[in-house]
């Protein structure tokens, strides 16, 4: 078999030539075997590129319903004979279902092709073919069959050298653009591999000038359109730019796609030129599997490592920073951490279907990082996915100048998985010592914001007040304290113990001053003193001791707490 590889000028691609031109058999193939010498064009000259794919003989006049695309039918034609109209709705039915011809002996049982029939047919374009009556049907049938077995041998052959080619590739290590830039050449058409969320993993000419991105970074725009589509070949053309697209879904197992892209339109018909690309992009899949197993194993060491980090686990702070270098991460480097979770009750669905589609938008989130302007790292804990970045210098505003960033990445996780996700920020921290603590703090901006109900939001950490810390404690032991502290005069409705209740909460804040006290009391200064002496009898406490005023500060603070959890309840 001899085998060559040409391009016409439209691009496409011409391989293995055999002696009648092609691998698949067409309509004007017939006159160039020896076999069928005789056989003439009678009419539609214009459809003898229609390719053969079968070879029916019509045996009855119901024919048309046991007829497929490509089938050429041969006929002796005793049902055509003084039946004009039935041979003029046969000639149409096939054309209208891409039958490749009609072969008929005319000088059998009809003598001429009717003159109206002639010109359907060449109007159609659909070619009607003279069959000497020398010729049995069944020898017909029989050659044509096993012309179109060579055909389909020497495509799978094509199949099987093509395959090799290309998986040659691979096994010498010459990588992933390399067999793009080889395919291109053979196609004529520049291609692309993009992930399951259309980013460009590779791209023809990546290593020349970079136009091959140019080309195919507009795709990020239309993305989430086909990435969810289930066909295995979808054609589609940019309006902005008029370039025309044909994407090859690749399988690397069963909840992930990536990609083929060609820059230009690869019609289905071109069976070579599909075949061609369909050998790479299986070759690109089993790449994508082992790249995608070399991943999972350096992003388990990783996320050890990330772990042990952000729980403080390190037994030592070189080991830390030993650690770190050989993720290209410094001792002292500015970094913000953010903490995300997707916005959905866990609860209502299954905890493999929910953690699932955790991992799925962590992959996705892990890949948006690459368009941030500086380094970030990244892991997954349980069901919150963690960033870490370095900012580095000249970082003014803290973590609100990730707002941009984080709100985009929102925006396409919405935009892909129809899911919102929210985002909890640390306060800038500069130390790996204080990444623990950093972490600590995004996780509770996040709670804040999800104790809320909010959904898609990104919550700053803001540092805890008093009262914010009071509420740490459980209410049952402020009350007690606070009991203990004011004793009788704790939730009195004595109208005695509130004057002393009040007066003792003003001389505190006056600074133990009993002018002061009396001025803000408008009461005389003895009547401070008395209403002082009496409450340090009702507490057994001296009030001019500072132990004992922290406490009694302290105890005040409490009252606002408690006083409104009496309202609630």
């Amino acid at each position: 078999m001899e085998q060559s590889t040409k391009h016409s000028k439209n691009g496409s691609l011409k391989a293995i030539e055999v002696k009648w031109g092609n691998t698949k058999m067409i309509v004007s193939d017939i006159f160039t075997q020896q076999i069928f010498s005789g056989f003439r064009l009678i009419a539609g000259d214009n459809g003898s590129d229609r390719e053969i794919r079968n070879i029916n003989m019509m045996d009855a006049p119901d024919i048309i319903d046991y007829l497929k695309p490509g089938d050429w039918l041969v006929t002796s034609g005793y049902h055509l004979k003084n039946n004009t109209e039935f041979f003029e709705k046969l000639v149409r039915q096939m054309a209208e279902k891409g039958c490749a011809a009609l072969g008929i002996k005319t000088k059998r049982f009809i003598e001429d092709i009717p003159d109206e029939v002639i010109r359907i047919a060449n109007q159609l374009s659909f070619p009607l073919i003279f069959i000497p009556n020398s010729i049995p049907l069944v020898d017909i049938v029989n050659q044509t069959l096993t012309l179109i077995l060579h055909a389909r041998t020497q495509e799978l052959q094509f199949a099987i050298n093509t395959h090799q080619q290309f998986s040659s590739h691979i096994m010498n290590g010459e990588g992933t653009v390399q067999l793009l830039n080889s395919l291109s050449q053979l196609i004529g058409y520049p291609a692309a591999l993009l992930d399951n969320y259309f980013k460009p993993i590779a791209v023809t000419g990546q290593e020349a000038d970079g136009s091959g991105q140019e080309l195919f970074a507009p795709l990020k725009q239309v993305g989430s359109s086909f990435a969810q589509m289930k066909s295995s070949y979808s054609a589609f053309c940019l309006r902005a730019t008029h370039q025309a697209y044909t994407l090859f879904p690749l399988y690397t197992y069963k909840t992930k796609r990536h990609f083929l892209m060609i820059a230009g339109h690869i019609p289905m018909e071109e069976r070579m030129l599909v075949l061609t690309i369909e050998q790479a992009a299986n070759v690109l899949a089993f790449e994508l599997i082992k790249d995608e197993a070399l991943k999972q194993s350096d992003r388990k060491i990783r996320d050890d490592f990330f772990l042990k980090l952000i729980m403080d686990e390190f037994s030592s702070k070189e080991e830390m920073v030993s650690r770190a270098k050989e993720f290209g991460m410094l001792s002292e480097q500015k970094t913000i951490l953010a903490v995300g979770k997707l916005d959905i009750d866990d609860k209502q669905i299954s905890f493999t279907k929910f953690r699932m589609k955790t991992n799925d938008v962590s992959d996705f989130i892990e890949g948006e990082m690459e368009n941030l302007p500086f380094t970030g790292y990244f892991f997954v804990k349980d069901s919150f996915c963690i960033c870490l970045f370095d900012v580095g210098e000249g970082w003014a505003n803290g973590p609100r100048q990730l707002l941009p960033y984080l709100t985009r990445v929102q925006n396409r996780v919405e935009q892909f998985f129809s899911e919102t996700i929210s985002f909890g920020l640390s306060n800038l921290c500069v130390n790996l010592s204080d990444v623990s603590a950093a972490y600590q703090a995004a996780i509770d901006a996040l709670q804040t914001g999800l104790h809320s109900s909010r959904r898609s939001f990104i919550q700053i950490y803001q540092s805890k007040g008093f009262s914010d810390l009071l509420r740490m404690v459980p209410l049952e032991d402020l009350r007690k304290l606070y009991f203990e502290t004011f004793q009788v005069l704790a939730f009195s409705k004595k109208q005695e113990d509130e004057d002393l209740f009040h007066t003792l909460i003003v001389y505190f804040e006056s600074n133990c001053q009993i002018s002061e006290t009396a001025k803000k009391l408008f009461i005389h200064r003895n009547t401070v003193i008395y209403r002082i002496e009496k409450c340090e009898h009702l507490l057994g406490k001296d009030l001019k001791d500072p132990e004992t005023g922290f406490l009694i500060r302290f105890a005040f603070r409490l009252q606002p707490l408690l006083s409104n959890d009496e309202k609630g309840n």
